[in-house]
């Protein structure tokens, strides 16, 4: 019995121990001396994100790439050999001398490899993958961010996750953007891509190759000025950092249990998306473009979409259709023309236009220091700017935005969107200020036609109460009693020797004594 106690004893001990020992594929790390061959995986520390070897869908092809460990649902947010799939499991990827990850295929021919802008050889290169899914690699003893010599966020595919800075970096000259998947069972790039151009005043595009398919619209301080969505809510926070160095777009979930990132389908819709853990799906927060105001310059220069209008385009107040059949109907892309030419020199103005999407900046100018007046002004001196806004609506709107040529890509809205003012001329601001004076004078001359009615007619009420001389006359020579004359309409009953115990003013009344003058 006492054996049997021994063994069962010994047995438990070597169980936890066998237990306590780290899973070597759990690891977050790969060295040079451990490569990673298919089926092996790197497990991030808070073991969000695990890299390894897959096959999407119904194909046949292996990659690697990084997906969530904690849902139930494989959702991959990154591949690395997207161009060139392996084609069987003979893969493996490990890190060279110089700090270079590769990937072998079972001819050992390298099918995929990272490159650096760095210039740093690194001694003792490792590959990381952080719990934000970042693969990163660096030197083994240098964990600072600034001195990673690759990372994956960098280079992204379909998928946007927290942190991840989509933009460029004008030293290093990288430009970050995601590119949709071909299929669901194809992870190569697709038709759709979507990223900031840095011409004007940096701005978000989704685009099919070189052509633009949707414009988020440009930064105004909280958002993106052609996306609702994306105000303040309880999920995420975004930035949007333009300077000399950098034009970038990233966001950060305010909440860390949520599962939530961006994604460009293989259809061209950018979804915002997060984990439902009753229904094991994705939900879709936010969907761009979203209806048919959002196809990119769909009522052509100086257009603006209006989704509860119909039809939906209209030219903007002084403009009138390029091409009236075309646009009567239905095809709005050759846009609008002015009724009035501008003449710089007789002193052009400005027309606002409330709750609309800014215009396309490619062809833009921007200050951060000035404030709507200097705007205004500067426009004013250039014959070749069209419109001006603020650059920033926090704190009551500064900085200024100024654009060159056609108004491209307008969106109106009911309560969201900024300020444009659009040059127009003088004449057509004279028309408008016509408009009014006339207006005003209508008014003026209707509440003065009322006042003389009423003043007339308070009169001859007065008139009428007086008393004539005649009437006089018979009073002072006879008894007869006249009767009572009319109140006027202020009169207020009350009793003048009555004692008030709140008011505190002085009352009196005036006697009046007549005497009647007889001739001798």
């Amino acid at each position: 019995m006492g054996r049997r106690r021994a063994s069962i004893a010994l047995w438990t001990s070597l169980m936890l121990i066998i237990l306590t020992i780290p899973d070597g594929n759990a690891s977050d790390t790969m060295d040079m001396a451990l490569p990673s061959r298919d089926g092996d995986t790197l497990l991030s520390s808070g073991g969000k994100f695990e890299l390894g070897f897959f096959t999407p869908g119904s194909s046949n092809h292996r990659y690697v790439g990084i997906w969530y460990k904690k849902i139930s649902l494989l959702t991959v947010v990154w591949v690395a050999n997207r161009e060139i799939p392996l084609v069987d499991s003979s893969g493996v990827l490990k890190i060279t001398d110089p700090g270079i990850l590769v990937l072998i295929n079972g001819s050992g021919h390298v099918i995929w490899s990272t490159n650096s802008s760095r210039s740093t050889w690194v001694k003792n290169p490792v590959a990381q993958l952080l719990d934000s899914g970042n693969l990163v690699v660096r030197e083994n003893n240098d964990e600072n961010p600034d001195n990673f010599v690759w990372q994956s966020f960098d280079h992204p595919s379909d998928i946007r996750l927290p942190g991840m800075k989509l933009g460029w970096d004008l030293v290093t000259d990288i430009d970050s953007h995601v590119t949709s998947w071909e299929s669901s069972d194809d992870p190569s790039p697709g038709r759709y891509n979507s990223g900031i151009d840095r011409h004007g005043y940096p701005q978000m595009f989704l685009m099919t190759g070189s052509v633009v398919q949707y414009r988020f619209g440009p930064w105004n301080g909280l958002t993106f000025s052609g996306s609702m969505g994306m105000t303040i809510n309880h999920i995420f926070r975004t930035w949007f950092v333009v300077n000399q160095n950098q034009a970038y777009y990233t966001y950060e979930l305010l909440n860390s249990l949520v599962i939530c990132h961006v994604v460009l389908n293989p259809y061209g819709q950018l979804q915002r998306v997060t984990w439902n853990n009753l229904t094991q799906e994705w939900d879709i927060y936010l969907a761009a473009p979203a209806d048919s105001c959002d196809t990119y310059a769909v009522c052509g220069a100086f257009g603006s979409c209006n989704i509860v209008n119909s039809p939906a385009c209209g030219c903007l107040k002084g403009f009138t259709p390029k091409s009236p059949k075309d646009w009567d109907s239905g095809n709005w892309s050759d846009g609008c023309v002015r009724l009035t030419q501008l003449d710089c020199k007789s002193g052009d103005g400005f027309i606002k236009h409330s709750n609309v999407k800014l215009p396309d900046t490619r062809r833009s100018w921007y200050n951060t220091s000035m404030n709507l007046k200097e705007c205004e002004k500067l426009c004013l001196q250039d014959c070749n700017c069209t419109a001006y806004s603020n650059l920033d609506v926090r704190g009551g709107g500064s900085g200024c935005l100024l654009w060159f040529g056609d108004l491209i890509d307008i969106r109106e809205f009911t309560d969201f969107g900024q300020d444009l003012y659009v040059r127009m001329a003088s004449s057509e601001l004279g028309k408008k200020l016509s408009r009014v004076i006339v207006s005003t004078v209508l008014t003026a001359v209707v509440i003065l036609s009322i006042t003389i009615t009423l003043y007339f007619k308070k009169r001859r009420k007065k008139e009428e109460d007086r008393p004539s001389m005649s009437a006089v006359v018979v009073m002072l020579s006879s008894d007869s009693e006249l009767p009572q004359p009319k109140q006027p309409g202020f009169f207020i009953p009350r009793n003048l020797w009555q004692a008030d115990s709140v008011s505190s003013k002085v009352e009196s009344i005036n006697e009046m004594t007549t005497t009647l003058v007889v001739g001798r």
